[in-house]
């Protein structure tokens, strides 16, 4: 084929949703849905588009033609480690759905843990009436976020505006208004300071299994909450959950919030399971929304054919 203006989507999530959004999206372009039977060994020839998450490793051999690759969801890791891709720009999916949910997410986990959601909730179960004593505010706790890209920045807002002390870190440094920020440099400095740690991190050489045993015992003891939290939605791979389940029963760690785990789903035998203070959601905190997906692939396309620049490029370099 020869359509310019063709787009190919290889998406392995949420098939229903996928189906439901192409209705209304691509006014005018070829779509080549490669989850529909007939389209198995079309040829993919002069195809520009590409919207992806988890896709056949053949596509980009395939679709030779190629101008622009578009991840699925807010992470890259999925295509950027497991496939051989050509020199094209991959542009990541930002959306303000995406992120406000994000934000929605930590800001509950912190909340919960803050307002000891969890000891209450056993007491219910079993019909105790006790009080906890003392009770931290929101002021008294700061709240580390390791990550502050846009699903970051969103995130230390909004924690900002419930009242926490935030902080934040990434490799390299951020200015960001009313909050003090860390790189690399000063890691062990951001650690000691923080009561729940939050990890947003993208998963790339240097942040796969960052979160570990040693990087537990650097957080501060004896705060508002006694001991620290551990909470992240970032990626699986930047944990390791045998250091976390040593930290909780350990004692160097009071709590924890999981979303993304090192292998998904979460396998039935994990002790995370059975831990109770630890909160398990399966992947779920900005679950990406696919007809937004596709109106942020279509405001690029139009730009890119308008001669305007991409936005949210990857850095391939960087791995973000």
């Amino acid at each position: 084929m020869s359509d310019r203006n063709a787009v190919v989507i290889d998406l392995k999530f949420a098939r229903p949703s996928v189906v439901a959004a192409l209705k209304g999206a691509f006014a005018g372009r070829t779509v080549i849905d490669m989850a529909e039977p007939e389209n198995a060994g079309r040829d993919l020839s002069g195809v520009s588009y590409a919207v992806v998450w988890k896709p056949d490793p053949a596509l980009f051999e395939r679709a030779a033609d190629l101008k622009v690759i578009f991840s699925g969801g807010a992470g890259v890791d999925q295509i950027l480690s497991a496939y051989e891709l050509p020199d094209l720009p991959v542009v990541r999916f930002v959306d303000r759905s995406l992120t406000d949910r994000m934000s929605e997410w930590v800001v509950l986990q912190c909340l919960t843990h803050l307002r000891w959601a969890l000891p209450y909730g056993r007491q219910q179960r079993v019909r105790i009436w006790d009080e906890f004593s003392p009770q931290p505010e929101a002021r008294d706790v700061t709240v580390g976020v390791m990550g502050l890209g846009v699903l970051g920045q969103d995130a230390v807002a909004k924690l900002k505006v419930m009242g926490f002390n935030v902080v934040g870190w990434s490799r390299r440094k951020k200015e960001i208004a009313g909050i003090e920020t860390f790189d690399a440099a000063g890691l062990d400095a951001f650690l000691a300071r923080t009561d729940i740690l939050v990890g947003l991190l993208p998963l790339t050489e240097e942040t796969r299994g960052i979160f570990d045993a040693r990087l537990f015992a650097r957080l501060r003891q004896g705060g508002a909450l006694g001991k620290p939290v551990f909470i992240n939605a970032g990626r699986g791979g930047s944990q390791v959950e045998t250091d976390i389940i040593a930290a909780i029963e350990g004692g160097v760690l009071g709590a924890a919030s999981l979303d993304v785990f090192e292998k998904e789903p979460l396998d039935a035998a994990s002790p995370l399971w059975a831990l109770e203070n630890v909160i398990i959601t399966p992947h779920a905190a900005a679950a990406s929304d696919v007809a937004a997906l596709f109106r942020h692939v279509e405001a690029q396309m139009e730009r890119l054919e308008s001669g305007k620049p991409l936005e949210h490029v990857v850095d391939r370099a960087a791995g973000y």
